[in-house]
C-alpha cells in the first residue's frame, strides 16, 4: 500500500515503469503533434517571435520537456526554415529511451539554460501529485495498492491544506497541484526567452467535483491502476502554475492561441478541385487537421500557459 503520489511516480518513472521502459504516448492516446505539421509550424512562429525578442542569438533553443516519442521535437527540427535551422538547437527531455531523430538531441535532464523557447506539451499532467479526499469534513491523502484499490490515508499536511484553501476549496476529491507548480517554476527558471505549457486543465471556479485522475492504455481511457500497465494522468490547475512565477503571463485556450499563430481551418475554394486537384486535396486535408486542433471539445480544449522571461511580454508573443 502506497500513497497515491508515490505509487503514481513508481508506476510511470521507476525502472521498468510505463515511460522508462519506452512506452510511447502515441500508442495510448491521440495528441496534437500526431495530427500533422500544424502545431510544429505554429510553435516555430512563436519561436521566431521569441528569437526576435532575444536579438537573434547565435544559438536558439527549442526544448521539449516530456518529449514522449519525440514527434514534436522532430517536426520542429524538420520544418524550421533554413535561416533559423542554422542556429537552432532542438532538445528532447524524456526519462524513457531516446529516439533516433535527425536534428534532435535527447537527454534525461533539463539543460542548465534554455535560450529560446521551452515547451511542456502534456508534461505537467503526468507529474505525480498528492490525491486527496474529504472524510468527515477533513481532507485526507489517499493510499492505493497495485490493483488500484484505494484506502483512506492520513490527514493532509499543512502544505497540502494551504494549497487546497487557495486553489481548490470545494469538491470532495482533488489532486494537489503543488508538485506541478514547483516543477513548472523550476523549468521556467532555466529559460531566457519564453516557456509554454500546453495541457488539459481547469481554472478556479470550475474545478471538477471529484478530481480527474485517470489512466490510458492502447487508445482507451481505463481505471487508474499504478502497476505500470497504463499511463496515469490528471488535469492541471493551470492558474496555480501561472501564479507560481512572477513573470509576464498569457493564459488562453489552444484555439485562440493557434489562430493567433496562423492556424486556420478554412476550406479551399471548390473551384480549385477542377483546376488543381492535388492542391485542393492537400488544402482540404490541412483544413481538417486544423479543425481537429481548434475543436474546443477535443484538442482545442487545451490550455496554453505562456511565460516570458526576457524580451517581448508573453501576451505579445501570441498576437499577430
Amino acid at each position: 500500500m502506497r500513497d497515491w503520489q508515490d505509487a503514481w511516480w513508481n508506476a510511470l518513472y521507476s525502472d521498468g515503469g510505463f515511460f522508462t521502459r519506452g512506452e510511447r504516448p502515441s500508442g495510448h492516446f491521440r495528441t496534437a503533434p500526431l495530427v500533422g505539421p500544424e502545431l510544429a509550424e505554429a510553435l516555430l512562429c512563436l519561436l521566431d517571435r521569441v528569437d526576435h525578442g532575444l536579438g537573434r542569438p547565435s544559438t536558439v533553443d527549442f526544448t521539449d520537456v516530456g518529449a514522449g516519442g519525440g514527434e514534436l521535437a522532430e517536426a520542429v527540427a524538420r520544418l524550421a526554415p533554413s535561416a533559423l535551422a542554422r542556429r537552432l538547437r532542438v532538445t528532447a527531455v524524456e526519462l524513457g529511451p531516446g529516439r533516433e531523430a535527425p536534428g534532435v538531441r535527447w537527454t534525461r535532464e533539463l539543460p542548465g539554460e534554455v535560450v529560446g523557447l521551452l515547451v511542456g506539451h502534456e508534461w505537467l499532467d503526468a507529474v505525480p501529485c498528492p490525491v486527496v479526499t474529504v472524510h468527515n469534513g477533513r481532507w485526507h491523502r489517499l493510499l492505493v495498492d497495485e490493483a488500484g484499490t484505494e484506502h483512506l490515508g492520513p490527514e493532509a499536511g499543512p502544505a497540502e491544506l494551504a494549497w487546497l484553501r487557495q486553489w481548490w476549496p470545494g469538491g470532495t476529491r482533488a489532486e494537489v497541484g503543488s508538485t506541478r507548480d514547483a516543477a513548472w517554476a523550476a523549468a521556467v527558471g532555466r529559460v531566457r526567452g519564453a516557456a509554454l505549457a500546453v495541457d488539459y486543465g481547469h481554472l478556479a471556479g470550475a474545478r471538477p467535483e471529484h478530481g480527474t485522475l485517470t489512466g490510458y492504455r492502447a487508445g482507451r481511457q481505463v481505471t487508474p491502476v499504478p502497476d505500470g500497465s497504463c499511463d496515469l494522468t490528471a488535469h492541471v490547475a493551470v492558474d496555480a502554475c501561472a501564479a507560481a512565477l512572477d513573470l509576464p503571463t498569457a493564459l488562453l485556450g489552444q484555439a485562440e492561441a493557434l489562430r493567433a499563430l496562423g492556424v486556420r481551418a478554412t476550406a479551399p475554394p471548390s473551384g480549385l478541385a477542377a483546376t488543381d486537384p492535388a492542391a485542393w486535396l492537400a488544402a482540404t486535408a490541412a483544413a481538417g487537421r486544423a479543425r481537429e486542433l481548434l475543436d474546443p471539445a477535443g484538442l482545442g480544449g487545451f490550455h496554453w500557459l505562456l511565460h516570458s522571461t526576457e524580451g517581448t511580454p508573453a501576451p505579445e508573443l501570441v498576437r499577430a
